[in-house]
């Protein structure tokens, strides 16, 4: 407005401030979560609707049994970084992390981030997991034993499924240091580790659950064994007459440098009928 004229200008441009009632809650990601002993780790932390003024808060995740959860403890010079990202040099084992941001004054904080795992497969840890069987059993379910082994009296296993990345959980059923997990072989994979009362990581073990085809056939029961391409095009064929329990376990077929899947033969009971297993071959040569 013109104090003289008293004339006022035209309106400006609308803006929306938008006030919500709920914190906003950061998300952390970590590059490599897989490590190399020694190598260094990235933690990036990122505001939902960024904008500038966030200070940034870095914490490790210390296992509380007690408490069932995690206390924070303050990473070296995490404290209000300008940086949206925090470099972790000469990481050598299994560790959790998370992050917060700040802005304004008095400074107002975000909920902290859920946290995200960097993992080791080195077994000279504090603790050991070991994983019993240590191969896949290829049989309509896949049980597996998870025994943490280390000089404490406190500790629990912990899963990160594949399929919800977000999440972490206690494992499933538990017997003095084991803790006994059943597969249908549809079900996701996920990362395994122990955690003790101390605030220690053991190893983590990444167990892969494949479907893998499961045909039962009867014992002395007339047996086709069939290659194929996807075509549908037979290229070869294995038949026996009788089979017995020592013709059970996995089966595949070779042609021109090309591999199929396996498939899995199991045996049981008396002789009822003819059965035919077909073994598929890919359209090209693997990787």
């Amino acid at each position: 407005m013109k104090s003289s004229q008293h004339k006022t200008t035209e309106w400006s441009d609308s803006v929306t401030l938008t006030v919500s009632d709920n914190k906003p809650r950061p998300v952390l990601t970590v590059s490599p979560s897989w490590l190399s002993p020694g190598a260094s780790v990235t933690l990036n932390c990122e505001v939902e609707h960024p904008s500038a003024g966030w200070s940034f808060y870095w914490y490790k995740a210390v296992p509380d049994l007690s408490e069932k959860s995690s206390s924070y403890e303050l990473l070296p010079d995490g404290s209000g970084t300008a940086q949206d990202s925090y470099i972790i040099h000469g990481q050598t084992h299994t560790a959790g992390y998370v992050c917060r941001a700040g802005r304004g004054d008095p400074e107002y904080h975000t909920d902290h981030s859920r946290p995200k795992f960097v993992w080791s497969a080195d077994v000279h840890s504090a603790a050991t997991l070991k994983v019993s069987p240590d191969s896949v059993q290829n049989l309509m379910y896949v049980s597996v034993s998870l025994t943490c082994e280390g000089n404490f009296t406190e500790w629990r296993v912990k899963r990160f499924p594949n399929d919800a990345p977000l999440y972490y959980s206690n494992c499933g059923r538990m017997t003095g240091s084991t803790c006994n997990i059943s597969y249908i072989l549809k079900s996701p994979t996920a990362v395994y580790w122990c955690e003790s009362g101390s605030g220690e990581f053991s190893n983590a073990v990444n167990i892969t659950v494949q479907s893998i085809p499961v045909h039962p056939v009867t014992e002395g029961a007339s047996v086709s064994l069939s290659c194929s391409l996807r075509t549908q095009k037979i290229l070869s064929n294995l038949k026996i007459s009788a089979v017995s329990k020592s013709d059970e376990g996995f089966y595949k077929c070779q042609y021109s440098g090309r591999e199929s899947a396996q498939s899995w033969m199991s045996v049981k009971g008396e002789s009822v009928s003819h059965v035919s297993v077909f073994s598929l071959l890919p359209l090209s040569r693997p990787v």
